[in-house]
C-alpha cells in the first residue's frame, strides 16, 4: 500500500475515526485504524465492538492495499505534522510516513485481522429528521444516560417514532429526560435503544441543516453524513416507560426566571463542590425560593423571586442534576412542579413543552413537612 495525501485532511480523518478505537482491550486490532487505499482515495475505519466510524478521503493512490495501525498513536502523530503533504507506504514490515525530508516508522497489524463491519441496516427501514433538530434532540437528553454497568440498557437512549414525532428518553436511576422533534418514518413506527456514545458521535459529525436518514434493522443502526459513516449495535431489552414515571398532577408549581435560579444554584454549588450528593435545599413560600447549601467550607443562603401556585414546600435535591436540566431548557421562564419532599419533581419550559426533566429529591432529616 502506498498513497499521497494532504496532511490536514488525513489528520482530521484520523482524529474523527479514532474515537471508535477500543481502549484497554485484549484484542489489539480493535485499538487500530484500518487504512484501505483503493481507486482515488483512502478509507479509514475504527471499531471497538460496539460502534464503528468510517471516513473516506481523497488521496493519490500509488499502490492499493490495506493495513491496520494503532489508532490513537497514528492520529496523534499525523496531527503534529504541519507539512502540506504526506507519503504513506506500508507492507508486512510496517508503515513508513514520509513528510518533507523526514520519515517515521510505525508497527502495523494485518488488515485481515480487523473485524468485518456489517452495514446491512442501510437496506432496511429508516426514520428521517433535520440534522439540526436531531443534534438539538441529542443534546437535550444524552446527559441523563447512565454511565455504570449495573443496568446496561440505561447506558442508551430510547428513540421512538410515532405520529410524525421522534421522541428520545434517557434516565440513569436518579433523573430522566424526554424530548421530541418532528420526523418522517419510512415504514410504520420504530422503537430502539441506541448507546449514548453513538448518539454523541452522530451529533459531532452533523454539520448541516438538511435532512438525515437514520437506518435501523434488528440490532444495528447506521447513519451517513457526507463521507463519514457510523454504525452501531443497539441495546436489547425492555426500556423503562416514561408514562409510568412522570407524574400527571402536582400540588405545587413554581415559575422562576432561568438565569436567576441557575446563577444562584451555581453559587451554592461552589461550597458543596466535592460533596457526594451536591445537596441544595429549596424552601418555597410567599412567592419566593430560599436556596440553601451547607458544607465544611461554609454556608450559602439566597432568595430569588418566584410565582407560586399551590402548597408551600421544602425539598432537597442534587444541585448538579438540577443545573443540568435547567441549562438544557431554552426559555427564560422555567416551571418546577412538585408533589412532596420525597417524590420526583419535574422541570420544563413555561411555553414550549417539547422537553421535560424529572429529578428524584434527596432524603434528609428535614424532608418531612
Amino acid at each position: 500500500m502506498k498513497f499521497v495525501c494532504e496532511g490536514t485532511v488525513l489528520s482530521d480523518a484520523a482524529f474523527s475515526v479514532c474515537k471508535a478505537c477500543a481502549v484497554k482491550t485484549i484484542t489489539p486490532v480493535l485499538e487500530c485504524i484500518k487504512i484501505e487505499a483503493k481507486n482515488d482515495g483512502i478509507t479509514l475505519t475504527a471499531y471497538d465492538g460496539e460502534i464503528s466510524i468510517e471516513k473516506k478521503v481523497k488521496a493519490e493512490v500509488l499502490e492499493e492495499g490495506e493495513i491496520c495501525v494503532n489508532g490513537k498513536l497514528f492520529a496523534d502523530f499525523v496531527g503534529k505534522i504541519s507539512r502540506s503533504e504526506m507519503v504513506i507506504a506500508a507492507d508486512e514490515g510496517g508503515m513508513i510516513i514520509r513528510y518533507g525530508d523526514s520519515e517515521t516508522n510505525m508497527q502495523t497489524l494485518p488488515a485481515k485481522d480487523f473485524p468485518v463491519i456489517e452495514n446491512g441496516a442501510f437496506n432496511e427501514g429508516y426514520f428521517e429528521t433535520k440534522q439540526e433538530d436531531l443534534k438539538n434532540l441529542i443534546a437535550k437528553v444524552v446527559f441523563c444516560c447512565a454511565t455504570d454497568e449495573s443496568r446496561p440498557i440505561l447506558k442508551g437512549c430510547l428513540l421512538e417514532t410515532k405520529e410524525g414525532k421522534l421522541t428520545a428518553t434517557a434516565l440513569d436511576g436518579f433523573r430522566m429526560a424526554t424530548s421530541y422533534c418532528e420526523t418522517k418514518v419510512s415504514d410504520g413506527e420504530m422503537k430502539l435503544v441506541c448507546p449514548a456514545r453513538t448518539l454523541t458521535e452522530i451529533s459531532r459529525m452533523i454539520e448541516g441543516e438538511e435532512s438525515l436518514k437514520i437506518y435501523a434493522h434488528k440490532n444495528r443502526l447506521a447513519v451517513g453524513v457526507n463521507d463519514t459513516v457510523i454504525t452501531s449495535r443497539l441495546y436489547a431489552g425492555e426500556f423503562v416507560r416514561k408514562e409510568n414515571i412522570f407524574p400527571v398532577d402536582f400540588n405545587t408549581k413554581v415559575t422562576v426566571n432561568k438565569s436567576e435560579i441557575v446563577e444562584s444554584v451555581e453559587r451554592a454549588s461552589v461550597l458543596i463542590r466535592g460533596d457526594k450528593n451536591n445537596l441544595v435545599l429549596f424552601e418555597i413560600k410567599n412567592d419566593k425560593i430560599n436556596i440553601n447549601a451547607n458544607s465544611e467550607m461554609g454556608k450559602v443562603e439566597e432568595t430569588i423571586a418566584a410565582e407560586l401556585e399551590g402548597e408551600e414546600l421544602k425539598v432537597a435535591m442534587n444541585g448538579k442534576y438540577l443545573l443540568d436540566a435547567l441549562k438544557a431548557l431554552d426559555e427564560e421562564k422555567i416551571v418546577l412542579s412538585f408533589n412532596s419532599p420525597v417524590s420526583p419533581f419535574t422541570l420544563e419550559n413555561s411555553e414550549d413543552k417539547r422537553s421535560q426533566y424529572l429529578v428524584l429529591p434527596l432524603r434528609t432529616g428535614s424532608s418531612a413537612q
